[in-house]
């Protein structure tokens, strides 16, 4: 049945293949065919078989049976089989395959290169068909084949089979570019035509596979020219030249900063090359490549760099060279690198971060490339698995030598922002132009890119205008030339012959070419070779564009002109030529300018002036608020001041340990002879060994001993000339200044506040500022001051020891007693750890306020992006840089400027142009010269083989677009014009004015070449050069052209390299060479001198010229010089280049070249002298020659000179021969040289008696000895009879300080200072106390210490407890331990808590990570796991090849069971040698643990169940190797939140409940507030600072239970003041008002913790205190009462008791009580005549409130009833003085009488009566 389908067409198909149907069985059965299967397939007409008479190919196993099979599998698979079966490269060895065979091999082989698989897989089976006789010879005869073929269906498949011919091709060539280039060419061109001839023959094709061969077809080209170019020399290609399918994204999608993904090795880009002989097919392909090159010109260096600092990590333990002193040729790498204080700029927050600086001691960061502002700088802290972006946005040179530079984070990084340690990575190229460009091409759309005609298009025939097309009528009058001017007329422009003669306008031929066609075109081009006046037309151009504006502006749309140039320098020429016929509405945009003129055209000072803000929208006025920087601003500046040196003791209190803060200011040896009212040493400063007298002791015993040496601190360098560094020159360019910066007074006033307010902050906070110029000398005793080069050492001793990372452990900080006692080195540790936590602090306080912060500025940003759109579409003219353009892109969008001149557009990247164009741009002229200098690419590659160098002008004139070249130079003279033309322009014409220029002075030539041999160095720091010989010569050569009268201002040192700028830098002084301007020349296009030393550096063995062969450097090098012009380099050397062989035959022809210069003397014109070196010029010393001078000066000396040609009339001479003028009687002559002015009065010392004392002095003559301090040492006996310590002329010593045996006041004797007899209570009693304390331990402190036992030391014994939170305590001696102040260590995978460690902590709510393949949780992340430990062992492989030993799920150990064997097989629970033993790493100590083992030792059995039953003390379990408690562990997360869940309990109980707590805090601000009112305690500091600590945020019952305590005690104290101001004498006051201070002292103490102790010693004191008022207030009463007589003994006994030294026992007490009962029954204290029982029985009987009785200005007491206010007046029966009064106000004299019912107030006010029911208890 079969058969009989197939029908007479099948049986003529049998027949023809039955005669070889055997012989052809028995060939696939070779290659692995089944022939009945074929046979079958032949009969069905399936195949053709025209290529059956050919041998098939042999190869085992992979017949065309399995390779069908092998089709139609999934491409990975494909791709694996064929690059690892054996019979492969048999099978495409053949050179004879059957057709059919040959279309199945291409459709497998395109499979496997559209796979996913490992690049090495495809670059594999690539190697093997690319020489293979498949690829060589069978694929080509098939493809000619194709044309013959007569079947209509087998033409119909070929379209496919083309396709997967296009892909083998494009992959083969894509992996070896250089190998296959000619192969694949070849094979190119048979498809090319096998396509023309199908699609005549009717076949159709899909327009893709017609790109995709114009796409080969270019990459083949761009391969030959390379080729051509002998760059293309290897197969390991940089880039993949064809898209892979990922590679085809749209550009727009890709992201500008690098990813993780491309920092691996295997990582190909895919690129295009920029198009530069021919148009391009569309403008997005036009966009793709312009983004894709400039991302890869950033992103190259940091990937190359990354990969390489990667590989060396994994090499570094096969090597012995640390990481630090490798050199990186991509990046720079900083190590360490730290956060240090987040900075408030107007961009929003930055950071300073701090890297280690000792490996880059050796960089001069003033000229360094490294860290420039706009730098993309990459962090990371894992290795590069993930990493953050920032950017640089502030450098300063002083502090990057310091490690520090300020840099912001990019949005997303900063979100992912934590305090650790990265490794910070540089990339050199300036990031933020790229980010601005590459954000613009991806918003560019396709449709809206203008003149797509000739920049994409390439079109030649440019079109007018789109504006004048409309009216060209043109009026030129205003740039014509004055004598024409009147009669210009207006013309129609788009006619030629209606222009006016160039002469009427000023032009010369080229020059009226350039005008014409920069009017008339809408884009044209002109090329402005040097000096020939590129400038001078395009203002000639904008002045008739601007003075024209009707033409191109209309009153619905006044869109500005928008200049665009590639430097500052250009920009303000530019602008400053517009100005000069356009006063008004210019905008200068960005960029730090120089010129006075456009200062107030500046964006920001526009933006920022009171009439624009008048004339802002509603909307913008309403959107003003200022941004609230205060909070972050004050922690960044203690953040910082934290680093400028060391800080006092009392910033610190907080973060010192009681007993340490105690022991510091105790010190062992402080000086006996300070005295209570001289000034202390900084005690931080002694401590650490930088108090003066210690520091100077120790330098002299490090001076004695062997101690190591330190490098000499060399002394600040001479003034040097002020050179512009080039850092500063390329910051310069790249700082776009927005509306933002500092503006105006009002902002340098506020800079000026803030700098003082830093200073005082610096001022409170640091004991030593290192910022400070000199460190204030402090003074001895002995009147020693600190020398200059000891303070230096101090200074670089403090700033070694604050740069060191190490700091004491809490561990060993708990182990300390005495902080004197430790070594200086463990004194700094210390300090540095007390430091950390305060900077923690900080930054945690900081970190609240910087999120806020930075959205307020991005709200401001945005009101300014619209402030700036509003005043940039009111301008008529806008200027920029390129960057400025780039940044400013989306609003230029909007301002649609319709006219874009662009100045220096040779210089700028194509993808910078484009951005710079919008929509609406209908006119653009480019002014530049491609044969100067070219834009630069960072990646060298891209430059050579991708034309990335190349901007628009250049290509669209290579294009042959419409262009004139400027043709007549104004610049040079024609010896030096002839070095350009005709070797680098073909025609260049001299203006007449240079024809003029007089020779240059001194030498016999304008123009040479020195020629030298002298080798140059290479510079450590970057890829720049220095050449010492050539910088000494052109220093040299300045200097005698200086002497022959040049202005310095005459004179430009070029150089070619910047490492020769520090080089010349170093030998120019600024006293001689100021005013000379030093540059690199790529720095210096567009500039002019009138003289011009040129040195070329390069001088070397292997004869490498570096960028010398550019013909665009040399072309601005020698074109900068007007009048003379010389140069020195190594003429052997250059002549290997073919231009400079040109140039030096041109310098040959008129002897300008040779081994030396040869100066002449223009004295004496006969001398001449050879110099071919620094040193030859010592025979010109003056720049004349060696005769004498002899020229008789004013003064009749002759001048000493040898002959000079400047100041020919000595006007300037200074004569330095002796004075001979006589200055007094005694005949002493002037001590000055001649041209000094003498002095009034004779100043040599002559010996005299002082009349005082007649001792002889040496005493200048003028002065009288009456005058003079005699410096004798003093004879006299002080009153004590010890002798003055004084010199004669000043005053004896007040103080004697001889030590002498005192007797004092507590009964204890001391030997001490000798003046303390006088004063002998302000001697502090040093004998021991121990007394022993209410907590049971003998007090440490001394007789003066404890105050005589009134109130002891604080005890310091250690608790040493361990608390809940498995920390220890740090309280000393407490009775119960407080709860901890540490920072809390509880964290887990999504946060950290940040409360202090005994404050209860929040649950983290957050899903639990804890997930493998096995098992996943489904809790919370603080609940108990819902999973089982997985015991699966992980999959994964380490860094170093092998195995991991850890679990699935769990964090891969960091150790390896081959490479640290020994580490991890030590045996500790046991199991740990065991071969299938798998570890748990503990994240908290990263200690490595078998996990059986450590599964039970966790309380797990194989269940996963806790073990129950058994009593366990509430913490956390410990590391059991060194206790560190685990807190941080997925797999133990359920033992971890059981134990956690626990111990908060145990910290509430501990702390109190927080309602309570909350309760008793408000209890007590009412408390404080009432008290604040009754006590008017307004004036009180200490009691103001209480609301703070009511305002603290995490207080406990005991901090509260301090308060009340303090508050309390304050308050009575503040009775006993009251009742001191009252109601007592002068004499008792004095000592009773000290006696109060004293105790207010000790209650505000630093060390008051209200113990035991310290309760009971304030209370013994408060009650005498109490009683002493009392004593006080009956001696003040008596006194008034005339009696005091009466009751002076009973007082004096009393008051003996009071005052006793010693505290006031209670036996004391009650002495006191029973003697003041006595005392007031013979002496009532009311002063009523009654007794206290008779007066409260008087009060109860009348039955008024308190306020109703009053006394008489006599004392006699009498009641108001009713109100209680004085309505009516009456005389007192006892004295007849008047009493009462009238509208209820007393008469004069008369008071309330306390005495009789404690009322303040009178109770006829409510208000007042108020007051009377809460009365002060006396």
């Amino acid at each position: 049945g079969r058969r009989r389908r197939g029908g007479a067409q099948g049986d003529r198909k049998r027949a023809q293949s039955h005669g070889s149907s055997q012989g052809e069985r028995e060939e696939r059965k070779k290659v692995g065919r089944n022939p009945e299967a074929e046979d079958r397939q032949d009969r069905n007409g399936r195949r053709s078989n025209s290529a059956s008479t050919a041998r098939p190919p042999q190869g085992r196993g992979l017949g065309f049976k399995a390779l069908e099979e092998l089709s139609l599998k999934d491409p990975s698979v494909v791709a694996i089989t064929m690059s690892s079966h054996p019979s492969v490269k048999d099978l495409l060895s053949e050179t004879k395959i059957r057709q059919d065979l040959i279309e199945l091999i291409c459709l497998v082989l395109s499979k496997a290169f559209k796979s996913r698989t490992d690049r090495g897989t495809q670059q594999h089976l690539a190697g093997i068909i690319k020489d293979s006789g498949f690829f060589c010879t069978s694929l080509p005869h098939y493809l000619v084949g194709m044309a013959s073929e007569s079947k209509p269906a087998r033409r119909a498949q070929y379209p496919q089979h083309l396709e997967n011919i296009l892909v083998i091709l494009s992959q083969v060539l894509n992996i070896f570019p250089a190998s296959s280039v000619h192969t694949v060419s070849l094979l190119l061109t048979l498809l090319q035509a096998s396509i023309n001839s199908l699609r005549a023959s009717g076949v159709d094709f899909q327009p893709q596979i017609e790109e995709n061969v114009e796409q080969l077809q270019d990459l083949i080209t761009h391969l030959q020219n390379r080729a051509r170019e002998g760059t293309l020399r290897s197969d390991r290609d940089t880039y993949a030249f064809l898209p892979s399918g990922e590679d085809q994204q749209d550009f727009r999608t890709i992201p500008i900063y690098p990813t993780p993904q491309e920092f691996r090795q295997e990582h190909r880009p895919f690129l295009r090359p920029n198009i530069t002989s021919q148009s391009y097919t569309n403008t997005h392909l036009y966009l793709d490549t312009h983004f894709r090159l400039l991302r890869e010109d950033f992103v190259r260096p940091l990937r190359e760099g990354i990969q390489q600092l990667l590989q060396n990590q994994k090499d570094i333990g096969r090597t012995n060279s640390p990481l630090k002193t490798k050199r990186f040729d991509d990046i720079r790498i900083y190590f360490d690198t730290q956060l240090v204080v987040p900075k408030c700029t107007h961009t929003g927050i930055a950071y300073i971060v701090q890297f280690d600086a000792q490996p880059l001691k050796f960089v001069r960061w003033q000229n360094s490339k490294r860290l420039l502002y706009g730098s993309l700088v990459c962090l990371s802290c894992d290795n590069f698995e993930s990493f953050l972006f920032a950017t640089v946005s502030d450098r300063d040179p002083e502090h990057l030598q310091k490690g520090l530079v300020q840099i912001t984070f990019t949005e997303e990084s900063r979100l992912k922002l934590k305090d650790q340690v990265f490794l910070m990575v540089e990339t050199t190229a300036y990031f933020e132009a790229y980010r601005y460009v590459l954000e613009g091409l991806q918003e560019q759309s396709e449709d809206d890119l203008p003149f797509q005609r000739y920049i994409v298009e390439c079109k030649t025939d440019v079109q007018p205008p789109a504006y004048l097309r409309r009216n060209d009528n043109y009026d030129l009058s205003s740039v014509a030339d004055p004598d024409y001017k009147a009669r210009i007329r207006p013309f129609h422009s788009l006619k030629a012959e209606a222009w006016p003669r160039m002469e009427e306008l000023g032009l010369d031929e080229s020059q009226m070419k350039a005008f014409q066609l920069a009017l008339t075109k809408e884009l044209s081009i002109i090329q402005g070779p040097p000096g020939t006046g590129k400038t001078y037309v395009g203002l000639k151009i904008a002045q008739a564009l601007l003075t024209n504006q009707e033409l191109w502006r209309d009153q619905h749309d006044m869109a500005p002109m928008l200049v665009v140039c590639y430097t500052n320098h250009a920009l303000d020429q530019f602008l400053e030529g517009i100005h000069k016929f356009l006063k008004d509405g210019i905008v200068r945009v960005g960029g730090r300018s120089n010129s006075e003129i456009l200062k107030r055209f500046n964006l920001r000072e526009l933006t920022h002036s009171p009439n624009f803000r008048r004339t802002l929208p509603g909307h913008l006025r309403d959107a003003y608020n200022q941004v609230k920087q205060r909070e972050i601003e004050e922690q960044s500046m203690k953040l910082e001041c934290s680093l400028k040196g060391v800080l006092r003791e009392s910033v610190l209190h907080k973060f010192i340990l009681r007993q340490h803060w105690d022991s510091l200011h105790r010190p062992p040896a402080m000086d006996e002879f300070q005295t209570w009212n001289e000034k202390k040493p900084n005690l931080m400063m002694e401590w650490l060994g930088l108090g003066s007298t210690v520091f100077l002791q120790r330098e002299t015993e490090n001076a004695n001993g062997n101690d190591e040496e330190v490098p000499v601190e060399v002394d600040e360098e001479e003034d040097l000339i002020e050179i512009a560094e080039e850092a500063d020159l390329i910051q310069a360019e790249r700082i776009v200044e927005d509306n933002f910066g500092p503006r105006g007074i009002r902002d340098a006033r506020k800079k000026g506040e803030m700098e003082d307010a830093v200073r005082e902050v610096e001022e409170l906070m640091l004991a030593m500022n290192l910022d400070k110029v000199e460190i204030q000398a402090e003074q001895s005793e002995e009147g020693f001051e600190f020398q200059r080069d000891q303070r230096k050492k101090m200074k670089r001793n403090i700033r070694k020891e604050l740069g060191k990372t190490s700091a004491m452990t809490e561990r060993e900080e708990d182990n300390v007693f005495d902080v004197w006692t430790l070594s200086q080195q463990d004194r700094w540790k210390l300090y540095r750890l007390w430091v950390a936590r305060y900077r923690m602090e900080l930054r945690e306080k900081a970190l609240l306020s910087e999120q806020a912060y930075q959205n307020a500025v991005d709200r401001l940003a945005d009101v300014k992006r619209h402030e700036s759109l509003c005043l940039l579409k009111k301008a008529t003219v806008v200027g920029m840089t390129t960057t400025g353009a780039a940044k400013f892109r989306q609003t230029l969008q909007e301002v649609r400027p319709r006219l874009v001149i662009v100045e220096e557009a040779a210089e700028v990247l194509e993808a910078h142009t484009i951005t710079t164009l919008s929509r609406a741009c209908q006119h653009l002229i480019l002014i530049g010269d491609h044969q100067q200098l070219r834009p630069s690419a960072t990646v060298y590659e891209l430059a050579k083989n991708f034309n990335l160098e190349m901007s628009m002008f250049e290509r669209l004139v290579n294009m042959g677009l419409p262009f004139v070249r400027l043709n007549y130079q104004h610049r040079m003279r024609p010896e030096i014009a002839r070095l350009l033309t005709p070797h680098i322009y073909k025609e260049l014409e001299n203006h007449p004015s240079v024809l003029e220029y007089e020779n240059i002075k001194g030498l016999k030539t304008n123009l040479y070449f020195v020629d030298h041999n002298h080798l140059e160095e290479e510079i450590r720091d970057g890829k720049s050069h220095q050449n010492r010989h050539e910088a000494m010569f052109v220093v040299a050569l300045c200097r005698y052209f200086l002497l022959q009268d040049y202005k310095p201002e005459q004179i430009t040192i070029l150089t070619t390299y910047t490492g020769q700028l520090h080089c010349l830098r170093k030998q120019m002084p600024a006293k001689e060479f100021a005013g000379v301007k030093v540059h690199v020349v790529d720095k210096y296009q567009g500039e002019e001198n009138d003289i011009v030393l040129l040195s070329l550096v390069r001088s070397n063995r292997q004869s490498k010229v570096g960028f010398l062969s550019i013909s665009n450097r040399v072309c601005v090098a020698l074109s900068r010089a007007k009048k003379g012009l010389y140069c020195i380099g190594n003429s052997v050397m250059l002549d290997q280049v073919k231009l400079w062989s040109k140039i030096f035959h041109t310098l040959r022809e008129k002897d300008q070249v040779g081994k030396a210069l040869t100066l002449c003397c223009q004295n004496h014109p006969d001398r001449e002298v050879k110099v071919s070196n620094a040193e030859d010029f010592r025979q010109a010393p003056e720049g004349g020659c060696t005769q004498p001078c002899q020229f008789r000066l004013d003064c009749g000396h002759v001048c000493a000179s040898v002959c000079h040609p400047y100041d020919p009339e000595h006007k300037k001479y200074k004569c330095v021969k002796k004075c001979e003028k006589i200055l007094c009687d005694l005949g002493h002559k002037c001590t000055l040289v001649c041209h000094k002015e003498c002095p009034n009065k004779c100043p040599v010392k002559v010996e005299k008696i002082i009349p005082k004392c007649q001792h002889t002095q040496m005493i200048p003559c003028h002065q009288d000895p009456n005058t003079f301090t005699c410096q004798e040492p003093c004879q006299r006996l002080l009153s004590c009879g010890h002798p003055c310590e004084s010199v004669c002329g000043l005053p004896c010593t007040s103080q004697c300080k001889v030590k002498v045996i005192l007797k004092l006041g507590c009964g204890h004797t001391q030997e001490d200072a000798c003046f303390y007899k006088d004063c002998i209570d302000k001697a502090e009693c040093k004998a021991p106390c121990d007394h022993q304390l209410k907590c049971g331990h003998a007090c440490r402190g001394t007789c003066g210490k404890c105050f005589q036992g009134r109130f002891h030391f604080p005890c310091y014994h250690k608790c040493e407890c361990l608390l809940i939170c498995s920390h220890q305590c740090k309280e000393p001696c407490t009775r119960d331990c407080p709860p901890c102040q540490r920072h809390c260590e509880n964290c887990c995978v999504h946060s950290k808590c940040m409360k202090p460690c005994g404050q209860p902590c929040a649950p983290c709510r957050e899903p639990c990570a804890w997930q493998c393949a096995h098992h996943r949780c489904n809790k919370l992340c603080y609940e108990p796991c819902d999973r089982p430990p997985c015991t699966e062992p992980c999959n994964k492989t380490l860094d170093c090849g092998h195995p991991c030993i850890g679990l699935c799920g769990d964090k891969c150990p960091s150790k390896c069971r081959i490479c640290d064997h020994d580490e991890v097989t030590e045996i500790f629970f046991g199991t740990e040698n065991e071969p299938d033993a798998y570890f748990i790493q503990l994240e908290d100590c990263k200690h490595i643990i078998e996990y059986t083992a450590m599964d039970i030792y966790m309380g797990m059995d194989d269940n996963n169940q806790a073990n129950e039953g058994e009593q366990v003390a509430i913490k956390l379990k410990e590391c059991p190797k060194c206790r560190t408690p685990i807190r941080n562990n997925l797999r133990y997360g359920s033992q971890i939140n059981r134990s956690l869940k626990e111990i908060e309990m145990v910290k509430e109980k501990i702390n109190g409940q927080q309602s309570d707590i909350e309760e008793k805090k408000k209890a007590l601000r009412a408390q404080w507030r009432e008290n604040l009112r009754t006590y008017e305690m307004d004036d009180h500091m200490e009691y103001m600072l209480i609301k703070e600590r009511l305002n603290q945020t995490y207080p406990t019952a005991n901090d509260l239970w301090v308060v009340e305590n303090k508050m309390d005690f304050l308050i009575r104290v503040q009775k006993l003041l009251k009742i001191e101001n009252k109601n007592m004498l002068d004499m008792h006051r004095d000592k009773f008002s000290k006696n109060v201070a004293e105790f207010v002292c000790w209650l505000n103490s630093y060390h008051q913790k209200f113990t035991d102790q310290q309760v009971f010693d304030l209370q013994r004191e408060l009650q005498r205190l109490n009683l002493l008022a009392e004593l006080n207030v009956h001696c003040h009463l008596a006194n008034e009462r005339r009696q005091t007589d009466q009751i002076q003994s009973d007082v004096q006994k009393i008051r003996d008791v009071l005052e006793t030294w010693g505290q006031f026992t209670e036996q004391d007490e009650q002495k006191v009580k029973e003697a003041m009962k006595k005392l007031d029954e013979k002496f009532p204290l009311s002063g009523l005549g009654i007794s206290d029982e008779e007066r409260k029985m008087i009060v109860s009987a009348m039955k008024m409130r308190p306020g109703h009785w009053y006394k008489c200005p006599n004392g006699h007491v009498y009641l108001i009833t009713e109100c209680g206010g004085a309505m009516e007046s009456r005389h007192c029966p006892d004295c007849n003085a008047t009493i009462g009064g009238q509208s209820h106000t007393l008469a004069s004299g008369n008071q309330v009488a306390s005495e009789m019912d404690g009322a303040q107030h009178p109770a006829w006010s409510e208000a007042n009566n108020l007051l009377n029911f809460n009365p002060i208890d006396f």
